[in-house]
């Protein structure tokens, strides 16, 4: 869909940068005119995400993404430019203009309406004769009619066609079923059958009340115990988590992360309404940013055998990267928080809550159980993995303290476990400065091998060319008397950028990512931002414009001399090989 210039400009003006920004990203340090926090898109410890309210931009210098304030809600929630647009819209009370739909959002929002149908079409197989099965271990399992209700659980039938069937009656076809992930074609090649079938259902929620797939257990024998909905044009089990739409509005001040669906459902009826869970995988990246929107600290949860325990670890340090306050539950006595609960009751379980473990002291603790400090060979053991701990830590004080604490545990000097983790402290600095060097080495490659956009032929003349366009896009009135044109750049994108941000100009139309990133792709926007957000001195605009300029005009005469000079060498080479005259001279 195409938005006019000026109801995109609006649209910007009335979604500040920093404020849509800052409810994803906590930007807690100013340098000079910009804001600074941890990237949302890559896993960092050192903000290097910057957000510039006076160009309304956003950059990242760790991974490069960047833009307008529409390109940054197009990647943290998944959107195309117009789905984007649209969710700014809303944000704050625009309409939309009245143009033909795009497609793309119509089909997204096709398959939004048939989840929703179909969950509800689960939730009525709950109550008939046929979902017996299901109330039985919902039953069992100690579930009120309430929070069955709250979370909209529901059972598919045995049946191979009873939700294909009711869909195509409400005028869905076999293709968007199967796209939803609802079904799979036949063998025959002809006609679909549903995926779901004899499974209590959890409908998977976003924050904004989208039903985008579907988690079912399985109700008897068989595998796999949980099946989640297959990656869908709306649905990734990467990027949400179970039961956040509910849990976002807790005033518990803390998210609780479990394993299971049903933990969660079980939590939340015994008042813990902070309750979510990953949706068959281990936390990813994407699921802690998610979380560090509406929580500054976590509390995990996880089932007490040695998978959860290394479920948590791996947590934790996901979690960590995010400067997330994480706690770590110590269950005694109970397999995971449902069947505690059942145990021993809610107030012994927020008991529980209030006496949770600091990650720190829950993995010094599971890394050292393992030794029998009685015995020298294990204790050094011991020793080591601790060290490894406390040299992670970011905070002085509490390398400190920690150390002094594994010291009177081992009954060895504190001073020699300090120096340990001083030495491997600077070990761990050096080693993760060089990855990162490398993975900053490697994204950048890779990033100009798929973008050809941000390849330079002519360094030194692309340089003054980054400059002119800087310069006009912050102060569009040095456009006047400019004597240069796109055919003068040598490269592609950034004389196509001059020559929009001229007829802008021409138009008396004002200039910002927001209306200019819907002529770019995503990695020519990234490129582009990473321009804009350089520093440049306007105070001396004009004579740094007409720097630039020269520049550009010597290198482009200087192109045109060696392609003549190439062209004539060619010539000559031609005619002393015999070529270049009738009879061989």
């Amino acid at each position: 869909m195409a938005f006019p210039e000026s109801f995109l400009q609006e649209l910007a003006d009335r979604n500040d940068i920093a404020d849509v920004v800052g409810s994803y990203v906590r930007l807690t340090k100013r340098s000079g005119a910009n804001l600074f926090g941890l990237c949302p898109f890559h896993s960092e410890k050192t903000p290097s995400f910057s957000v510039s309210p006076d160009k309304q931009i956003y950059h990242c210098f760790g991974c490069g993404k960047g833009g307008s304030v529409i390109n940054f809600i197009m990647e943290i929630e998944n959107l195309s430019f117009p789905d984007a647009v649209e969710f700014l819209a809303r944000r704050c009370g625009m309409e939309l203009p009245d143009e033909k739909e795009d497609e793309g959002r119509k089909k997204r929002e096709r398959l939004l309406s048939l989840n929703r149908d179909a969950a509800r079409f689960f939730h009525e197989k709950l109550k008939e004769p046929g979902g017996a099965v299901a109330r039985e271990y919902i039953a069992k399992r100690g579930l009120s009619p309430t929070v069955v209700k709250n979370f909209g659980l529901g059972f598919a039938p045995e049946s191979w066609y009873e939700l294909t069937n009711a869909m195509k009656a409400k005028g869905y076809t076999d293709f968007e079923l199967v796209n939803a992930g609802l079904a799979n074609s036949n063998k025959s090649g002809k006609g679909v059958h549903d995926i779901f079938r004899s499974r209590l259902m959890f409908p998977i929620i976003d924050v904004r009340g989208n039903v985008l797939g579907f988690s079912g257990r399985i109700l008897g024998d068989g595998e796999p115990k949980y099946l989640n909905t297959r990656e869908t044009p709306v649905f990734n089990k990467s990027r949400n988590l179970f039961a956040l739409n509910l849990a976002k509005k807790s005033k518990n001040g803390y998210i609780l992360l479990a394993e299971g669906n049903i933990d969660v459902v079980s939590l939340h009826q015994s008042g813990f309404d902070s309750a979510v869970a990953s949706l068959g995988t281990s936390l990813t990246p994407e699921q802690a940013r998610l979380i560090s929107r509406y929580a500054n600290e976590v509390v995990i949860a996880y089932d007490n055998d040695a998978a959860g325990q290394k479920a948590a670890q791996r947590a934790i340090g996901i979690l960590e990267n995010l400067d997330l306050k994480v706690k770590v539950l110590r269950m005694s006595g109970a397999k995971d928080p449902d069947e505690f609960i059942k145990l021993k009751g809610a107030d012994a379980f927020k008991n529980l809550l209030e006496q949770s473990e600091n990650h720190v002291e829950y993995r010094l603790q599971s890394a050292m159980s393992k030794y029998n400090l009685s015995i020298d060979e294990e204790k050094v053991a011991a020793l080591k993995d601790a060290v490894n701990i406390i040299a992670s830590l970011p905070n002085a004080v509490e390398r400190e303290v920690y150390s002094m604490r594994v010291a009177e545990k081992c009954s060895v000097s504190k001073d020699v476990v300090i120096g340990e983790v001083v030495r491997a402290r600077k070990k761990k600095i050096y080693y993760t400065k060089m990855q990162q060097e490398k993975e900053l080495l490697r994204s950048t490659n890779s990033s100009r091998a798929k973008n050809k956009a941000v390849s330079y032929e002519n360094p030194r003349s692309a340089l003054a060319e980054e400059g002119v366009i800087r310069l006009l896009y912050l102060d569009s009135g040095l456009f006047s008397g400019v004597e240069i044109s796109p055919e003068d750049f040598s490269s592609p994108l950034l004389g196509r950028f001059f020559e929009i941000l001229k007829e802008k100009t021409d138009a008396h139309l004002p200039l910002s990512m927001a209306s200019l990133s819907a002529n770019f792709s995503p990695e020519e926007t990234d490129h582009l931002t990473g321009i804009l957000q350089k520093p440049e001195v306007l105070s001396k605009g004009q004579q740094a414009l007409g720097d630039y300029i020269n520049i550009i005009k010597t290198e482009k005469q200087s192109a045109f001399a060696e392609d003549d000079l190439r062209a004539y060498a060619q010539m000559r080479n031609k005619k002393e090989k015999g070529y270049g005259g009738q009879n061989g001279c």
